[in-house]
């Protein structure tokens, strides 16, 4: 049973950094009904600027963090202004595909030498990994400082969005963008400032995801970025607290599998997850069910 329990607690770790790259998928579709492909790959530049801060400018971890998300954010805002506003008006499809191309440019361009080269580099540790055994489950620091970090950015973003005017104006124009712009909001700046968001969120899941798995590449985020996409649809996408309940489960599941059945068959749990919920249930646990404009 405490082994049982010590996988559950693996799988929460890894839902939880699948919830960070989550949200940033379900805030974008929330408000322009985008699937941002590149989005894991915004997680992977993350990753980058906390080794690049840890290593090379030796600052503290938290200030990693911040320089991550920070640098994410940036990048965020960029790719929406140049790849995606241009097409706002356009049809999904051609949203869709720039954003498939935004993701493929990221991660061979990230993979020049001069950028971050095309080699994995070993992740470094900012403390020393001490454990800590309660009832036969075993918990690491860094499983702590993972969960907790993730936590108190998800609580962040739920003050914002409920309690903030910017937040008000973010839910505004996730129900219309007309209504929403006549009635005084600057809808390309919500825009702008939800992609700075998502991204913030994916970078700092980027540094923990480096910290609790130590090795990065430039094509790091295409799984975590699938499955977090996967999470945000079983959660129902556009929805803040599906993101979370979705990369929770597929963090359980993938664990579960991987320990009980093969690791092999990890990512196709995953994937057959989707599969199940787009036959059962198409709007996710929390969604709801609504009609398309044709």
């Amino acid at each position: 049973m405490s082994y049982f329990l010590q996988q559950l607690i693996n799988g929460i770790q890894l839902g939880f950094v699948y919830a960070l790259i989550a949200l940033g998928y379900t805030m974008v579709y929330g408000i322009v009904r985008l699937i941002n492909f590149a989005h894991g790959d915004v997680f992977m530049v993350g990753a980058y600027l906390g080794f690049f801060a840890l290593t090379s400018w030796h600052l503290p971890f938290p200030v990693a963090i911040i320089v991550a998300m920070v640098g994410c954010a940036l990048l965020g805002i960029f790719i929406e202004r140049v790849a995606y506003k241009p097409l706002r008006r356009a049809a999904r499809i051609s949203a869709l595909i720039t954003a498939i191309g935004v993701s493929l440019f990221l991660e061979y361009f990230s993979s020049l030498r001069f950028v971050f080269g095309p080699y994995f580099r070993a992740y470094p540790r900012p403390f020393p990994i001490r454990t800590f055994t309660i009832a036969g489950i075993t918990i690491s620091n860094m499983q702590i400082i993972v969960l907790a970090v993730a936590l108190l950015l998800m609580i962040g973003l739920t003050i914002f969005v409920n309690r903030t005017k910017t937040g008000l104006a973010m839910r505004a124009v996730s129900f219309d963008h007309d209504t929403a712009r006549l009635m005084g909001i600057n809808v390309d700046n919500i825009i702008s400032i939800t992609f700075g968001i998502g991204a913030a969120l994916a970078g700092a899941g980027g540094v923990l995801y480096g910290i609790a798995y130590p090795q990065i590449h430039p094509f790091m985020g295409i799984m975590p970025g699938l499955k977090a996409f996967v999470a945000a649809v079983l959660g129902g996408i556009g929805i803040i607290p599906g993101a979370l309940l979705g990369a929770i489960i597929m963090g359980i599941v993938e664990k579960l599998t991987e320990v009980y059945i093969s690791s092999t068959l990890r990512d196709a749990a995953a994937f057959g997850i989707l599969i199940l919920v787009l036959l059962i249930r198409p709007s996710g646990i929390l969604g709801k069910k609504r009609d398309e404009k044709v």
